[in-house]
C-alpha cells in the first residue's frame, strides 16, 4: 500500500510500451468504456497515446496466443502512486487481467473518483477458473451469453463451458448431420456463424470456451435426428421433463464411433481450444439392460458391468477426439485408469472423487460445491475450496493437477430472464476462490466487495438487479408492487432439488418461469442484513440506530400483509405466495413482541414463547417453493426473550 491517491481527471490517457497486441488494444478501448460508464464522465478523453503523458502506462513483454491456452501467463503489477499508474505483465492477457483490477479500485470520495495509492504483484492460484452454462434445457440467446462473459471477465474468469447438448435440445448447427439440429433444437440452436463469433468475443476478453456434447447418456437430443445410434428401439423425441433418463447411444456398433468422428472432427474445426468435453454421467444402463445383442457383446469381451462398457466407449471415443487434435474432458463417471493421462476430469462429485483422479495419475478440476443453480448463499460457495479435505493430503506434485474448478449453471429452472439472477453477483465469489489465495477466506470481508462488484457487473449490462421489479410487476400483474417487493425481498427459492420434490406436478421446459420464486434472488442481502442486525443485538453490540432500523423493519413486515392482499386478489401469480405473506406479518408481530420484552428488560412468558416459536416453525416450512428467510432471526430474539 502506497500513501495518497490517484486523482482521476477527464484528460485520463492510455499509453503502451513493449509489444503491441490487437487483443490488448481492444480490451484498453473496453476499459475506457467501462470507466467512462463508471464515472458518468461522457466526455473523458480516453485516447491510447504517448507514454509521457499518459495518466496508465502498460507494459506487456509478449503477445497472447492466437489460441490462448491451458496456464498461459495471467500475472501482472499494478502500481498507482499520485501522479499515475503503470501496469506491467509478461503477456497482455496479464494486463487484460490488471486492467479489471484497476477499475475495481476505483471509488467515489470527497475528492472526486480516485484510485489509492497501492502496489499489487499479483497472479491466480488457478491456471482454470469457468463458469459453464446449460443451454440445452432452456434456450439462451447469444446477447445474453455475450454479457455473462463480459461479466465472466471483470471477475476474471477465464473458462466458457459450453453445454451444448442434453435430452432436452441440441443447441448447434451441423452442416454434416443436419437432422441433430433440425431434429433437435425446436428450432432454437446456434448458427456455426454465431459459435464463431462467441469464440471471438469471448478470447478477445481472455476466455476459452470449452463445449460439450453430453454422451453416451442425457442424449435424447440427438436421437431425435438420428435414431440408430440408440441402444434402444425409437421411435424419439426431445425429452420435455427433466432428471435422468435411459436413452443412450449404442456403445457395441461400429456406426456409432463413425457417426461420432465425423461429428467430433467438425465442431475441432469449429472450436479452437485444445479440450473437448464428452459428458459422460448419470449413464443409468437401462437401454444396454435390456438389449440382448449388447448383453452378448458384453459377454463376449468379458466386460461384466455398464460401467465397463461405458469405459469400452470412452476409449475409442477419446480416440476419436485425439485423433482430432483435441484433449477429452469429462464428468466423473468416465475415470478410468487405462484412459490416456492428459484427459481432464470434472468432479460433481466433490474432493473426494478428485483426490482420486489425481492420485491415478490425471488432472481435475472440481464443480462439486460451485452448483450456483442449488441456490446457495455465496459464503457457502465461498466456503468451499479444491484443496481441501481429501486433496489437503495430496503431495505438492499432485496438488498441481488439481487446475481449479468451475461454477455451474444447469438450466431447468432458469431462462434468459432469469439467469443473470442465478449467476451474478454469486459467481464473483467463486472466481475470487478460484483466483486468490486459500488464506484469503473471510466472508464478511468477500460480502463487502460482492456488493461493489455486484454494482459494476450492473454496469456492464448485466440484469441481475435492473430486471427484478419487470419481473414483480408481472407477477403482480401492474406496477404497484411496493408489497410485494417487500415480501420478496425477504424470501429465498427453495435449496438443492426441493424445488422438483415441492413440485405439484413434474416440471418440464414448457413451464413459465415467471412467478415469485424465479424472480426472487437465490439470497437475500435484506434477510441477511437483518440476521447480522439480530447477531449484533442478542451479543450487545447494537447501537440505538441499529435497534430502531430492527424495529422498523419489523413493523414494515407486520403490516405489509394489508397492502399486499388487495393486490394478491387480482393477481392470478400472487395467490400462491398470500399465506406466505401471512407467515411474514406473523412472525414480525412475534419480533416486535420479542423485542418489548428485551427493551423493557423483562422475561417472556414460557407459554408466549412456546406459542410464538410453533408460529415460526411453520413459517420456516417451504410455501411457493420459497423459504422466508428473516424467520430464523426472528426465532433467535423470541428465545432471547425469554432468558435463555
Amino acid at each position: 500500500m502506497g500513501s495518497g491517491q490517484l486523482v482521476l481527471q477527464p484528460s485520463f490517457s492510455v499509453a503502451i510500451t513493449g509489444v503491441r497486441d490487437p487483443r490488448l488494444e481492444h480490451a484498453i478501448d473496453r476499459f475506457l468504456n467501462d470507466l467512462r460508464r463508471q464515472l458518468g464522465w461522457v466526455a473523458l478523453d480516453g485516447r491510447i497515446t504517448d507514454p509521457a503523458s499518459a495518466t496508465l502506462v502498460i507494459h506487456p513483454e509478449q503477445a497472447g496466443k492466437e489460441v490462448q491456452e491451458l496456464g498461459e501467463d495471467e500475472s501482472y503489477k499494478l502500481v498507482v502512486t499520485s501522479s499515475g499508474a503503470k501496469l506491467d505483465a509478461p503477456t497482455s492477457l496479464g494486463a487484460m487481467r490488471g486492467l479489471q483490477t484497476f477499475l475495481q479500485l476505483v471509488e467515489g470520495g470527497p475528492e472526486g473518483f480516485t484510485v489509492t495509492a497501492i502496489s499489487i504483484d499479483d497472479q491466480p492460484r488457478s491456471p482454470w477458473r469457468g463458469l459453464m452454462i446449460d443451454v440445452s434445457r432452456h434456450f439462451i440467446p447469444i446477447g445474453v451469453l455475450e454479457r455473462n462473459l463480459d461479466g465472466m471477465a471483470a471477475v476474471k474468469m477465464n473458462v466458457f463451458h459450453w453445454h451444448l447438448s442434453d435430452d432436452q435440445g441440441f443447441r448447434i448447427e451441423s452442416k454434416k448431420l443436419p437432422k441433430l439440429h433440425e431434429n433437435g433444437s425446436d428450432g432454437l440452436y446456434y448458427t456455426q456463424e454465431e459459435v464463431r463469433a462467441l469464440i471471438a468475443y469471448a478470447r478477445e476478453r481472455g476466455i476459452r470456451v470449452v463445449p460439450e456434447f453430453d454422451m453416451p447418456g442425457h442424449s435424447t437430443a440427438w436421437f431425435a435426428g438420428y435414431p440408430e445410434l440408440a441402444a434402444g428401439p425409437g421411435p424419439y423425441e426431445i425429452e420435455r421433463k427433466f432428471g435422468i433418463f435411459d436413452p443412450a447411444m449404442d456403445p457395441t456398433q461400429e456406426h456409432t464411433y463413425k457417426f461420432l468422428d465425423e461429428f467430433i472432427g467438425e465442431m475441432a474445426k469449429l472450436f479452437p481450444d485444445k479440450y473437448f468435453h464428452i459428458g459422460g454421467d448419470e449413464v443409468n444402463g437401462k437401454q444396454w439392460n435390456a438389449n440382448p445383442k449388447i448383453q452378448e457383446f458384453m459377454r463376449a469381451r468379458g466386460l461384466k458391468t455398464d460401467a465397463d462398457l461405458q469405459a469400452y466407449f470412452n476409449r475409442h471415443v477419446q480416440e476419436i477426439v485425439s485423433k482430432h487434435g483435441k484433449v477429452m474432458e469429462g464428468w466423473d463417471e468416465i475415470l478410468k485408469p487405462e484412459l490416456p493421462k492428459d484427459i481432464v476430469i470434472q468432479s460433481w462429485r466433490g474432493q473426494g472423487s478428485l483426490a482420486e483422479v489425481v492420485t491415478q495419475g490425471f488432472r481435475g478440476i472440481l464443480s462439486q460445491g460451485y452448483y450456483l443453480d442449488l441456490m446457495w448463499p455465496a459464503w457457502r460457495h465461498y466456503a468451499n475450496d479444491p484443496m481441501t479435505g481429501a486433496t489437503q493430503n495430496l503431495t505438492a506434485e499432485q496438488q498441481k493437477a488439481i487446475l481449479g474448478g468451475e461454477a455451474c449453471m444447469w438450466e431447468e429452472y432458469a431462462s434468459p430472464d432469469t439467469i443473470d439472477s442465478r449467476i451474478w453477483p454469486r459467481a464473483a465469489a467463486i472466481a475470487e476462490r478460484l483466483w486468490s489465495p486459500q488464506s484469503v477466506n473471510d466472508p464478511a470481508s468477500m460480502y463487502q466487495r460482492l456488493e461493489v462488484v455486484g454494482q459494476r457487473l450492473e454496469l456492464l449490462g448485466l440484469t441481475h438487479n435492473t430486471n427484478y421489479e419487470p419481473m414483480l410487476r408481472r407477477v403482480a400483474g401492474g406496477d404497484d408492487i411496493s408489497a410485494l417487493r417487500v415480501l420478496a425481498d425477504v424470501v429465498e427459492p427453495v435449496k438443492d432439488y426441493k424445488r422438483e420434490e415441492l413440485a405439484a406436478t413434474p416440471a418440464t421446459v414448457l413451464d413459465p418461469l415467471n412467478r415469485l420464486v424465479d424472480a426472487a434472488r437465490p439470497e437475500s442481502q435484506t434477510a441477511r442484513q437483518f440476521g447480522l442486525m439480530i447477531d449484533g443485538l442478542l451479543a450487545g453490540k447494537a447501537t440505538p440506530e441499529t435497534k430502531a432500523k430492527i424495529r422498523s423493519l419489523l413493523m414494515l413486515w407486520r403490516g405489509n400483509q394489508v397492502q399486499l392482499q388487495p393486490v394478491a386478489q387480482n393477481a392470478f401469480l400472487m395467490k400462491e405466495v398470500i399465506s406466505l405473506s401471512q407467515d411474514l406479518s406473523a412472525v414480525a408481530a412475534a419480533g416486535l413482541q420479542a423485542m418489548d420484552y428485551l427493551e423493557n428488560k423483562q422475561t417472556a412468558p414460557e407459554s408466549w414463547k412456546n406459542t410464538q416459536i410453533a408460529i415460526i416453525q411453520q413459517a420456516k416450512k417451504p410455501k411457493a417453493q420459497l423459504l422466508l428467510m428473516v424467520a430464523p432471526s426472528i426465532e433467535k430474539l423470541v428465545e432471547a426473550s425469554t432468558g435463555r
